[in-house]
């Protein structure tokens, strides 16, 4: 697939509709028309020309042939519009890290549904079987290291496993 470089005077084309006239240009210079059929048509007397529509009309003839003048390739609508921004800019900026700005802002759920907990059984520990003879035995048996002693878990209890080795002698 070839692939070839694109002048930037291409793809920066302005469409001009009539002679040097732009589509916003050609927009801003039909609102008084339209603008001007609506008074017309609207306001009292009901399609009748009065004194107080004639300067309405040619106020915004006005206004909007001044918005639609070309000044160094851009209209003066545009002119305004880049000199609002500048203005309306903030004069400082403070970075604070802690700030909500541009951030999801998320509502705590309101819990609506009632779950009913069941209360956990209190575990209990089982009683040693063994006699105080036997457990003596045992401990006797946990402290020789000559034993060997192994934990298991086997479906969640806990299982110990002595074996005694035979003393030489």
């Amino acid at each position: 697939m070839r692939t070839t470089a694109t002048p930037a005077q291409v793809t920066t084309v302005e469409d001009h509709i009539t002679g040097n006239l732009n589509l916003v240009q050609l927009i801003l210079l039909c609102i008084p028309v339209a603008t001007g059929g609506l008074l017309f048509a609207v306001c009292p007397p009901v399609m009748h020309l009065s004194t107080y529509k004639l300067p309405l009309i040619v106020i915004s003839v006005i206004v909007c042939g001044a918005l639609a003048i070309r000044i160094k390739g851009k209209i003066v609508l545009f002119w305004i519009a880049i000199l609002l921004r500048y203005w309306l800019r903030p004069r400082y900026y403070i970075f604070d890290k802690h700030s909500t700005h541009g951030r999801e802002q998320y509502r705590p759920m309101l819990e609506t549904t009632v779950v009913e907990t069941a209360e956990a059984p209190e575990r209990t520990r089982k009683q040693s079987s063994l006699s105080f003879e036997d457990m003596a035995r045992v401990l006797e048996l946990i402290e020789n290291p000559a034993t060997n002693l192994a934990f298991e878990t086997r479906k969640g209890s806990l299982y110990v496993r002595i074996t005694e080795a035979k003393q030489e002698g």
